[in-house]
């Protein structure tokens, strides 16, 4: 199935402005061009009845958090978002158009987490932070008028790498956090390029391999890290007892098979795991507003999150 015209159109346009790709850019400028192009590919804005910045204190830094709920109602169940962009770029503004919709179609609170970079802060930097912001909301939910009962984790590419570690590391810690549902769009699941979708979609589609050379070259503190579970959870020896999982994968993305590769372990570990793959689609189609695609997926995680908390 060839790519999506509308796909092809945009990546066209992006080409034509002289839009660089991120491996050719200095930290600086990739953030500065990430948020550029996330206030372009945004929708029309999408009201939430209330929307609160807060942080929460971890044992290693005061984490911004941005909290979104729909209606006003207590005892929301909860998604805990984790924001893509390879652990280097990204942050509350860029995510803020996805993460209304979703708490709107979701009919949930949504708590997005303002983890901290690399490459000033390295693995495991992002996933302590996020592991802390969850255990803070299981803990505190009630004083943000959350059901601390029904909370679900949840993130595209980097996100969704940090969803499935923070899932691995409640497991490992005695299922504490109490998770029930982990969401993870096209997430990184592997520190390796030897995949078929690598091969295939190595250039030419939104995300290229060399692309994701660089994320990792920043976030890892050495190669060996990329070995360690947390850091590539299909390598984990143990998938058992995890929340029941939804993947969501593009079929031009060059990290389209480890997601699906996770998911197939998911399942042989026991695991409750639903999968979707967007065939014409390339890498962080949720960023592109104006695709039917984009708003198809978002009903689609809401109806999986609507499972989850049992709305």
């Amino acid at each position: 199935m060839p790519i999506d015209e509308r796909v092809r159109d945009l990546l066209n346009k992006f080409e034509a402005e002289g839009i660089p790709s991120i491996s050719n850019l200095s930290v600086t400028e990739a953030r500065k061009l990430n948020s550029e192009m996330a206030r372009k590919l945004a929708g029309p804005h999408v009201n939430v009845a209330f929307v609160q910045n807060f942080t929460v204190t971890t044992p290693e830094a005061e984490i911004p958090v941005r909290m979104y709920n729909p209606n006003k109602e207590p005892g929301l169940p909860a998604l805990v978002f984790l924001h893509g962009g390879g652990w280097v770029v990204g942050d509350l503004d860029c995510y803020d158009w996805l993460c209304r919709s979703i708490a709107v179609a979701a009919e949930c609170a949504l708590f997005s987490v303002d983890y901290r970079l690399a490459p000033e802060h390295k693995f495991p930097a992002a996933i302590e932070d996020s592991y802390w912001v969850t255990r803070w909301l299981v803990e505190n939910g009630t004083a943000k008028s959350i059901d601390s009962h029904r909370i679900a984790i949840g993130g595209d590419s980097a996100g969704g790498n940090l969803s499935a570690a923070v899932c691995l590391k409640a497991r490992d810690n005695g299922a504490y956090p109490n998770l029930l549902h982990q969401l993870l769009i096209y997430p990184i699941m592997n520190h390796s390029f030897e995949t078929e979708s690598y091969r295939t979609c190595a250039d030419g589609y939104y995300l290229t391999e060399r692309d994701m050379r660089w994320f990792w070259n920043h976030y890892l503190r050495e190669s060996s890290d990329g070995l360690q579970p947390y850091a590539s959870p299909l390598l984990a020896d143990n998938l058992t007892n995890l929340p029941p999982a939804h993947i969501i994968t593009a079929g031009f993305d060059p990290l389209r098979d480890e997601g699906e590769a996770y998911a197939k372990r998911l399942e042989e570990a026991g695991v409750p795991t639903s999968t979707s793959r967007y065939d014409t689609m390339v890498h962080g189609f949720l960023d592109f507003a104006s695709l039917k695609q984009t708003g198809a997926a978002i009903e689609e995680i809401a109806t999986e999150l609507h499972k989850a908390f049992g709305t």
